[in-house]
């Protein structure tokens, strides 16, 4: 009966996929078939467009052929014209020389006729049509105007649709999700040299297989790609997987998008609870900021010497500490202005993850603020007492990092500390590895291990913070960077870290398994 339940449950199960599938592909072509009508009545509006343009640019270069006609018609009938008037000025002062020599002709007196030939003789010699050219000036020929449309008209004839590049093949084998980044390599099948430059688009997601047309991201767009590999970087992975795809352009259409594929871009995601944090912590999703005045009055009475570096009142009373007690401080608290939170009173300036690890590696970061007075980060169980500080219980790892009075750099379990001969760096990255119970802490700069706790994980845990005078900024949605996952390989090969606080096996033989060596670490000393 089991057996046969189970395999029903299998087949509902394929069955329910198959069907979101269908649905899937459904909606799809739908949104092709209206796509299809809308980029129809597109292209066919920019047909009209570019011949609406043709047409102005024929009716312009006729015009403007038309008026050099004209005006060539203007310049000869000019010419033609004046050299017709001189013509025919020429023409009558010729032929009143001419009368005027057959009269001449019959002068008798000598003397009268010698002057009369001598007159004609002058005036023959400056005659305007002895000074004539008998050529016309301009011809009635127009050929030189006329226009061979052969070639344009081959052309024209020759109009075609635009060739469009094939659409490129994502090769999913050679992409490549790692520290963040997103390498897309993709082919085209047929070898084309007229190809410009790629577009690649991508969208996040947190379906499974084809990208579906109603999904909650819209696609973004990378242009102008001149080689066939692009890398994303400095993503944030807050879906689980990121949907790709990519078309060719030449120097002017783009063709079709190529299959898209689905890249798997898990990581751990997780943001401060508001509601697990002390009244003098100002949460937000990604940061914490310490607040002097949250959820109390502001009739503080201080003992002591004022820390003028700071805009934190710090106490000295026979013995320091890294944070002011509230039993040295008079304080009025008004009526919970912030709700419930009251998870944690007291000195326990903490505030912890709102996700649970239950299984898994995990990587973050947590960047301090320069002037940071007191800050920890590091492990806890989800029944962590509201009075408990983080390290100071058997339940908590932390690293924890204090910049007032006495610096220092350590790790902490069971109120036992481990100080550090590092530098403390600007970034710390955080790596769970659940399943093998190890806690390390990184430079998030250059990846350098910082301490590592070798744990037995009896249940869930959150990641918790610490901080005083002072701010945090988490960034979550990491990848394990692959400087860390070779590392822990390495670590792991060889047998486990040699460096880190272990109170399961106090035995352990490594330079710091100091756990039973180690005297108990005086509360006052440990903000």
């Amino acid at each position: 009966m089991e057996v046969q339940e189970d395999a029903l449950q299998r087949i509902i199960a394929t069955l329910a996929n198959k069907n979101e599938e269908l649905q899937n592909f459904i909606e799809t072509l739908n949104h092709t078939l209206d796509r299809v009508q809308v980029n129809s009545t597109q292209v066919v509006s920019d047909l009209e467009e570019e011949f609406d343009t043709l047409y102005s640019i024929l009716d312009e270069m006729k015009e403007s052929m038309t008026n050099t006609i004209k005006q060539e018609t203007v310049r000869k009938s000019h010419e033609l014209q004046n050299q017709q008037t001189q013509s025919t000025n020429a023409l009558e002062s010729a032929e009143e020389l001419l009368e005027f020599a057959n009269n001449a002709l019959h002068i008798t007196d000598e003397g009268e006729f010698t002057k009369a030939a001598k007159q004609i003789k002058d005036r023959v010699t400056m005659a305007p049509a002895f000074r004539l050219t008998m050529k016309p000036k301009a011809t009635d020929n127009m050929t030189h105007l006329m226009v061979d449309f052969i070639q344009e008209r081959q052309l024209l004839q020759g109009l075609k649709f635009l060739p469009v590049p094939r659409a490129p093949e994502i090769v999913l084998e050679d992409c490549l999700v790692i520290d963040n980044e997103v390498t897309v390599t993709w082919r085209i099948p047929v070898e084309d040299s007229k190809i410009d430059h790629y577009i690649l688009e991508y969208r996040k997601t947190n379906h499974e297989g084809l990208p579906r047309v109603k999904d909650e991201q819209c696609w973004e767009v990378v242009d102008n790609i001149k080689t066939s590999e692009y890398t994303l970087q400095g993503l944030r992975f807050d879906t689980k997987f990121m949907n790709f795809r990519v078309r060719a352009c030449n120097k002017a259409a783009a063709g079709d998008y190529s299959d898209p594929v689905t890249l798997e871009t898990r990581a751990f995601n997780f943001g401060f609870d508001s509601t697990s944090s002390h009244l003098n912590l100002k949460v937000e999703d990604r940061s914490v900021e310490w607040d002097p005045q949250g959820g109390k009055g502001v009739d503080t009475k201080v003992k002591g010497k004022e820390n003028k570096g700071s805009d934190c009142q710090c106490l000295s009373d026979g013995f320091r500490s890294g944070t002011p007690s509230p039993k040295r401080t008079s304080v009025t608290r008004s009526p919970a202005p912030r709700g419930a939170r009251d998870r944690f009173t007291g000195e326990s300036y903490t505030v912890l993850g709102d996700t649970s690890i239950e299984s898994g590696q995990h990587y973050w970061e947590v960047k301090p603020q320069k002037d940071c007075k007191s800050y920890s980060v590091g492990l806890a169980y989800r029944n962590l007492g509201k009075f408990d500080q983080l390290g100071k219980t058997n339940t908590t790892w932390c690293i924890h990092v204090n910049n007032w009075l006495q610096n220092s750099f350590a790790a902490k379990h069971n109120n036992k500390a481990k100080n550090l001969d590092v530098p403390v760096p600007d970034s710390i990255g955080v790596y769970c590895d659940f399943d093998r119970g190890q806690l390390s802490f990184y430079n998030a700069e250059n990846k350098q291990l910082l301490h590592t706790f070798k744990v037995r994980f009896t249940q869930p845990v959150v990641p918790a913070f610490m901080v005083w005078c002072g701010g945090l900024t988490l960034s979550t949605g990491l990848q394990i960077p692959s400087a860390i996952r070779s590392f822990q390989k390495t670590e792991n090969g060889l047998g486990g870290s040699n460096s880190s606080i272990s109170p399961q096996d106090p035995s352990v033989a490594c330079d710091i398994c100091f756990y039973d060596k180690l005297p108990s670490v005086d509360s006052s000393l440990m903000p």
